[in-house]
């Protein structure tokens, strides 16, 4: 199994976290590990396809949002809530307690 990458905190750029929220999946994924903590891939899709969801971790990754580790068959997933809130203080914040659409 291929390792995931995860950029360095410092790397991430507003214009990906922003582009990342963006979408409505991706959005709700994010809301679901502020409020859950650590869920699969598999919790997080909602019944959508495997191949667009994946598509969606792989932006939430790459965005810096999100980090993913495999636990044996299964992609693990938890929002970089802390590290995410020393790079854009209060931008998660004003996102999760936005009402949801």
């Amino acid at each position: 199994m291929r390792k995931m990458n995860h950029p360095a905190i410092d790397d991430i750029a507003l214009s990906q976290v922003l582009h990342a929220l963006s979408d409505p999946v991706r959005l709700d994924v994010v809301r679901t590990l502020a409020r859950d903590g650590v869920a699969s891939c598999s919790a997080l899709d909602g019944g959508r396809p495997k191949s667009s969801m994946s598509h969606h971790f792989r932006v939430l990754r790459e965005s810096g949002l999100v980090r993913t580790q495999t636990d044996g068959p299964a992609h693990m997933n938890e929002l970089r809530r802390e590290e995410m809130d020393r790079r854009f203080p209060g931008l998660l914040g004003a996102v999760l307690g936005a009402p949801a659409d």
